[in-house]
């Protein structure tokens, strides 16, 4: 019966959508023994969508007061906790409650809150915290998200990230700062995934293009301890990569090149080239002048490695077809492209023997490989 009830394709698909969006059917179905199971599971995924937006506001909440932080000694009650953070008792209770109704925290019989598993793993996501804050202008972009689809002049999360648009000129160094330390958190993550899914065997010299202060590179070199790293990224950025592969002891094995791939060739000599959440911010024209670039600078069978967050195509995917789709939207630059875009736009370019394999966690990256073929 589930198979049925879910089947939309076809002619019976369309007889099903139009019995279901009867006025007055899911109250019938949520009472008939054959239909009840899966109408009330439906109409909790509904629910659940409708409160999306608040949930994410609990969780901001949550974040603003450290809330999870306060409670790593151990449990405390809303008068105390309140107290501490400026929240009317009744209020913090509230907040309290939502969040072990989420399963961040759990509440004791004595009343008290203490972390939950849920709670506790998201302080140990690197950069999380501070991606989470960051998300208040994202929020105020969607606030009407007609007018974002329909192409407003400026958002607040373009203005945000400046940097994504090194041809606007001048970069505030403290923007600029702003920038590069939440992504080098928030790279970590994909860095780990990235080096899961692809072996640097083989490998005497990376490239990373946009590399910004180093973070992928130093993961990537303690992967591979014998293989050279380059960086290319913008003069504002690449002082503090410099001091992270000094005080990561792979000062003498790494070279920083300053330069925009807008403007400037890419530095010649290695045999791979990676491309960490790059691709995404931009859009196709400047994608396909990056991929040339990246082509121009490699050798005759040299590996192209792309890692970011990608829509499903044929089988649309929640992170990649909402999350960062919507974000891209709100930048105003790029798009989140599904696999079957990117191979496209690098065997436009010259690269063959594309291969994707199946992502740890799409909803951090995915990544896509490529050589360089002969012409």
């Amino acid at each position: 019966m589930s198979d049925t009830f879910h089947d939309t394709s076809g002619w019976r698909g369309g007889w099903l959508n139009r019995l279901v969006a009867r006025p007055g059917f899911q109250s019938w179905a949520s009472r008939f023994p054959l239909t009840r199971g899966q109408a009330r599971r439906d109409g909790a995924v509904m629910f659940d969508l409708v409160q999306g937006f608040v949930q994410s506001q609990v969780l901001m909440a949550l974040v603003e007061l450290n809330i999870l932080q306060r409670l790593r000694g151990g449990a405390q009650n809303a008068e105390n906790l309140g107290r501490v953070v400026n929240v009317p008792e009744d209020r913090m209770q509230v907040l309290l409650q939502a969040a072990a109704a989420l399963h961040l925290l759990k509440r004791d019989r004595s009343g008290r809150y203490r972390l939950a598993r849920k709670g506790a793993a998201l302080m140990g996501v690197p950069g999380l915290d501070a991606m989470i804050r960051h998300h208040r202008a994202f929020y105020r972009d969607l606030a009407d998200p007609v007018a974002l689809l329909r192409g407003p002049e400026q958002t607040e999360l373009s203005e945000f990230w400046p940097y994504v648009f090194g041809a606007r000129g001048a970069i505030d160094p403290a923007v600029a700062d702003t920038y590069s330390d939440l992504m080098a958190q928030s790279q970590r993550l994909v860095a780990e995934d990235t080096l899961r899914a692809v072996s640097m065997q083989g490998v005497t010299r990376l490239l990373d293009v946009g590399g910004g202060t180093g973070a992928f590179l130093e993961a990537a070199g303690r992967a591979a301890p014998n293989m050279d790293l380059m960086l290319f990224d913008l003069p504002q950025v690449v002082p503090q990569a410099r001091a992270r592969f000094d005080g990561a002891g792979m000062g003498a094995r790494a070279t920083v090149h300053a330069g925009s791939f807008r403007e400037t060739p890419l530095p010649q000599g290695a045999d791979a080239v990676s491309l960490i959440r790059v691709l995404y911010d931009h859009a196709d024209d400047t994608v396909r002048r990056l991929l040339a670039a990246a082509y121009a600078a490699l050798p005759e069978g040299g590996r192209l490695i792309i890692s970011e967050p990608m829509g499903g195509g044929a089988t649309p995917d929640r992170a990649g077809d909402v999350y960062f789709a919507f974000y891209t939207l709100a930048m105003q630059t790029g798009k989140a492209r599904s696999v079957a875009e990117i191979s496209q736009l690098c065997r436009a370019a010259g690269f063959v023997d594309i291969r994707s394999p199946k992502p740890a966690r799409n909803y951090v990256t995915r990544v896509l490989t490529a050589r360089k073929g002969a012409r």
